[in-house]
């Protein structure tokens, strides 16, 4: 069977660093939040097939509703089932087999588990969450083994019905030195503001890790792994990754249907996943779209996502074009990021999914609007849009970075943005002239003056370097303004000893995510190089 799992060694070192430091003494445990299928489970189950230590007893556990009863037995069962593993018994998923074999060996552990069932089938819930979570303490204090507690979906725990759950836990985390947890979860908003404020711990702390879609380099390694040499022109790839975002799901998706044919269309493959009633893509965000029905906002909230995905992403303009209030508008914002349907982004809002957004705008949309349901005339005005679509992002590839950015630069009106945790006002610049510069390493760039303030962009194509840096910062001191915004786009991969020396110099560093997360709020086609 062909393992498609594809990059993530990012991902996969930093577990490999936190689990091997859990034997030494260093405990730290890892919160892993991302977009759904973004790849948060397939890289752990990556791990847990490549990484082996007969010191380690890994405990993964798909988080979903259900009864205290049946969590702790599972959890039960997957702990004994895993510490067996190594041993030449045949093992079977039965509880009371596991617990018969595991007793020769770890009698004190097996006694407190026939504690907590016999709590149980007496229905006693009270302490059973902290007695459960204790075990792997119990059973490394028997065989110096450390136990690895993974919660997939872990918010769900919440639905067990287990009261003051987080303070419970957190008590925990606090006093267990060999037990490691990682949490994993979709529900981003939601996560954060639990390790914010529930399990927001002086010891026991969680390291939050985003799961990213792939940047521009693994996407385009990816793609020409699936298509393993087949005619896609390169324009047409750049244009899966401009469309998909890099994202793993959606690469596959479209991949696995372009291998299906000979001489194969993408027009053709985006109307069968996104327009056609049977089309994968299509069923998925139909689904999706139900969770914001049902309830007396739920037209509101649909219109909002289709004004965002239209590029009406501002609340003011939003408020406008609905005939709400600010007031009443930040309601349902409020709702939509709380549901991870959107993020906030200063002044702008912009749609998680970054398909789904396009099938709000290109199929849902179009569909709502129409008169006469006619499937014919919708497949005709949805192949159009995207190949217009296509032909816009194929012109924009033709443009120079200096261009791309320039006419990006005049879309700006003094908006708020906020990149990489920095907040930063987009002036509105009444002048923008190209600049050259003498040094060996950067040739071109910008100068851009608004009423207050003077921004200077330099280009980098190459890797950047610590002289470059020292170079442009004394290209800088020859414009006198005191309020002067120094930015240098890189184009390529920057070391952290340049990245260092600009933050001495307070110059910014973009690099093309940076970029392109700014085009996409003006709703320009990204850069692909």
């Amino acid at each position: 069977m062909e393992d498609n799992f594809f990059d993530r060694k990012v991902y996969l070192d930093i577990l490999e660093q936190r689990i091997t430091a859990l034997k030494d003494g260093y405990r730290q445990n890892v919160a892993f939040i991302g977009d759904e299928l973004v790849g948060k489970t397939s890289l752990i189950f990556k791990f847990l097939r490549s990484f082996y230590d007969s010191r380690f007893i890994f405990i993964y556990l798909e988080i979903r509703p259900e009864s205290l009863a049946s969590f702790s037995k599972r959890f039960i069962g997957v702990l004994l089932y895993n510490f067996l593993l190594p041993s030449e018994i045949s093992l079977k998923e039965d509880l009371d087999f596991l617990i018969n074999k595991s007793f020769a060996h770890i009698p004190k552990t097996v006694e407190k588990i026939k504690s907590i069932l016999s709590q149980l089938q007496k229905n006693k819930k009270e302490n059973i969450f902290t007695e459960l979570l204790s075990l792997p303490e119990i059973i490394n204090k028997e065989t110096n083994k450390f136990c690895v507690v993974i919660f997939d979906e872990f918010h769900n725990l919440e639905q067990l019905g287990v009261k003051n759950l987080y303070k419970e836990w957190s008590g925990l985390l606090i006093i267990q030195k060999t037990v490691m947890y990682i949490i994993i979860s979709s529900m981003q908003y939601k996560t954060k503001n639990i390790l914010s404020k529930d399990l927001c711990l002086l010891f026991g702390n969680f390291q939050l890790i985003s799961v990213e879609p792939f940047d521009l380099k693994t996407s385009e390694e990816y793609l020409e792994h699936k298509l393993k040499g087949a005619n896609i022109d390169m324009g047409l790839r750049n244009f899966i990754v401009h469309f998909t975002g890099g994202h793993p799901f959606y690469l596959e998706i479209i991949m696995d249907s372009l291998s299906k044919y000979e001489s194969p269309n993408l027009v053709d493959i985006l109307q069968e996943l996104l327009l056609d009633s049977s089309g994968a893509l299509n069923q998925k965000f139909s689904n999706y779209l139900k969770r914001f029905q049902g309830s007396s906002s739920s037209h509101d909230n649909i219109s909002i996502l289709h004004l965002i995905s239209n590029g009406q992403n501002k609340i003011k303009d939003i408020a406008h074009i609905l005939h709400k209030t600010k007031k009443e508008v930040d309601a349902r914002v409020n709702y939509l990021l709380e549901t991870d349907a959107i993020s906030r982004l200063g002044d702008f809002l912009k749609i998680n999914d970054r398909v789904f957004g396009f099938w709000l705008r290109f199929v849902y949309q179009e569909k709502m609007l129409s008169l006469t349901f006619d499937s014919s005339n919708q497949k005709m005005l949805f192949r159009k849009n995207i190949e217009n679509m296509i032909q816009e992002f194929l012109s924009n590839a033709d443009k120079s970075v200096t261009q791309r950015l320039t006419e990006l630069l005049r879309l700006f009106a003094d908006e708020r943005i906020q990149i990489d945790r920095k907040k930063l006002r987009l002036n509105h610049f009444r002048e923008i002239k190209p600049l050259e510069f003498s040094n060996k390493g950067i040739k071109e760039g910008l100068i851009c003056r608004s009423n207050e303030s003077l921004w200077i962009f330099a280009l980098k194509y190459d890797l950047l370097t610590e002289d470059d840096i020292s170079e442009f910062s004394l290209e800088c001191k020859k414009y006198r303004h005191k309020l002067q915004r120094k930015i240098i786009i890189t184009l390529r991969e920057m070391d952290p000893n340049s990245r260092l020396k600009a933050l001495e110099e307070k110059i910014w560093t973009w690099d093309l995510n940076n970029l392109n997360q700014i085009l996409d709020l003006f709703s320009k086609p990204r850069i692909i190089v």
